[in-house]
């Protein structure tokens, strides 16, 4: 038995949550790009529960903007799937499940753009929310007036000029755009290349005016591991227990954070937020993002490097190696912490390092570093480079962990292309696939010189992928060398941390 609307009277799991008939009576409130476990796992998760409050009372009409992949699984199983959270909370186990129904349909950009223009001029859409990864926020030359455009600001650019003209620029027609993209201000980024992609697109004034003076671009700060689809071993166990089969089942840890920059009226049109405790509108939620930024996604990109070439396959398979533990936690608390580029007293910190080793020592979570791996070049410049810069602030010795951590990113990034356009990288006998925008830079750096120390050097000074050249720092090269070429002759997890943690 398949999960599907029609089938829900028939599943008798104990401890499951199941939505009423009537949920799937309620409007699309919603219009969000993407169809990624964490866009599943944690907004359309806090909609869901907001539902089921009677509180917010609208479903999210998702649109797949990529041309891989299929929509068949959301439409076979009308959208719905299982959402399991497990985690320590408190001190206390958690393992709850419940059927998610936020999604009332999943369309695709390349086949169903009228649809989706559809949506845009429906009086009950109030809110966008996207994640396109780190990369889907960027400026592209784009003509809105393709079906559909290429870039993700392009689409939401014609959806908006879209609405604009179905209530003729009415004040209240303007929408509440929340980006969740791991990007620093990614509200106003967004807003920025919107209004900018509009003057190249030549569009009225008047449209500009509207889309500027009607339309809330909000900065928002995400924050839950959502590792994706259980195992097939893992998914053919669940399915047996559940009495249903479910292909779009999703596993999350229990801690959740969705900070959100906005007033009274935002609050008032995401009237999902007091569902949970984990959605915060305030003002300003920089101290959020410095915190999850550089200690949680930081401290993962540091360490992906490392764990992958160290054999080890998932975060928790890592944590629980003393060896490896004791390193990320030196890792966090002695080097990131104190060079986070805002003003965050050590204590609150600290307090927030040891929760975020707590969830990556999570039993019930599966987190594949090869998946922590994707866009690792974006990722390095965005949430590492910043706390290497603010080290030497105070500092002139070069940072051990840090250096240790952009050494097997390196090294890592080592790859060749083959003949179906993918890098592969190859570490004791395996093979693995890059995936990374930057990939062929890095492929061609290490194919391009027989000595490592003019290869460090020519990619530490590429301004183009870290905004500053990183060989003007201290001896931080140096210490980027003395890492690789020890990762290089001795290739061994043991090597590394007992190199590390002296």
């Amino acid at each position: 038995m398949i999960l599907s609307r029609y089938n829900l009277n028939k599943i008798s799991t104990p401890n499951l949550a199941v939505p009423a008939d009537e949920i799937f009576e309620l409007p699309e409130k919603v219009l969000q790009f993407g169809t990624g476990v964490l866009l599943r796992g944690l907004p359309d998760y806090y909609i869901d529960k907001a539902n089921r409050q009677g509180i917010f009372n609208g479903r999210v009409v998702v649109v797949k903007s990529t041309d891989t992949g299929s929509t068949t699984e959301f439409d076979r199983q009308d959208s719905l799937y299982t959402l399991h959270l497990k985690g320590i909370d408190e001190g206390k186990e958690v393992d709850e499940q419940m059927v998610c129904s936020a999604i009332s349909r999943v369309l695709t950009a390349g086949t169903d753009w009228d649809k989706i223009l559809e949506v845009a001029k429906s009086p009950d859409l109030k809110v966008v929310i996207s994640n396109t990864t780190e990369v889907g926020i960027q400026l592209v030359q784009d003509d809105i007036r393709k079906y559909p455009p290429v870039s993700f600001p392009g689409k939401l650019l014609a959806v908006l000029y879209e609405r604009y003209k179905a209530f003729n620029g009415s004040k209240g027609s303007g929408l509440v755009i929340v980006p969740t993209e791991l990007i620093v201000d990614n509200g106003k980024k967004l807003e920025s290349i919107v209004l900018e992609l509009a003057h190249l697109n030549k569009l009225e004034p008047a449209f500009m005016d509207w889309l500027e003076e009607n339309n809330r671009f909000c900065s928002s700060l995400v924050d839950r591991i959502v590792p994706g689809a259980p195992n097939p071993a893992l998914a053919e166990e669940m399915n047996q227990e559940s009495g249903y089969q479910d292909n779009l089942r999703i596993i999350s840890e229990v801690y959740s954070l969705w900070a959100i920059e906005g007033d009274e009226y935002i609050k008032e049109v995401l009237s999902f937020a007091p569902a949970d405790k984990g959605v915060v509108i305030v003002p300003d939620i920089e101290v959020f993002r410095e915190l999850k930024l550089r200690l949680l996604n930081g401290t993962h990109t540091l360490s992906c490097g490392i764990a992958y070439l160290s054999g080890f396959r998932t975060v928790k398979q890592s944590m629980d190696n003393p060896d490896f533990s004791k390193l990320v936690t030196q890792l966090m608390i002695g080097e990131v912490a104190p060079a986070l580029p805002y003003d965050i007293d050590m204590d609150t910190a600290t307090d927030f390092a040891n929760k975020v080793l707590d969830r990556f020592r999570n039993p019930f979570i599966e987190h594949q570093w090869i998946s922590i791996s994707a866009q690792y070049s974006s990722k390095m410049k965005m949430r590492v480079i910043p706390i290497i810069i603010n080290h030497y602030k105070t500092k002139q010795q070069p940072p051990k962990c840090l250096a240790l951590g952009f050494a097997a990113f390196l090294r890592f990034m080592k790859s060749e292309k083959r003949a179906d356009g993918k890098f592969v990288g190859h570490y004791n006998g395996e093979e693995y696939v890059i995936t990374d925008s930057q990939a062929e830079v890095f492929s061609n750096a290490w194919n391009s010189y027989s000595d490592v120390h003019e290869m460090v050097n020519a990619l530490l000074a590429q301004k183009e992928l870290w905004g500053f050249d990183l060989n003007h720092l201290p001896s931080f090269r140096n210490a980027v060398l003395t890492e690789l070429l020890k990762i290089n002759e001795h290739g061994t997890k043991e090597l590394f941390f007992k190199e590390a943690i002296v």
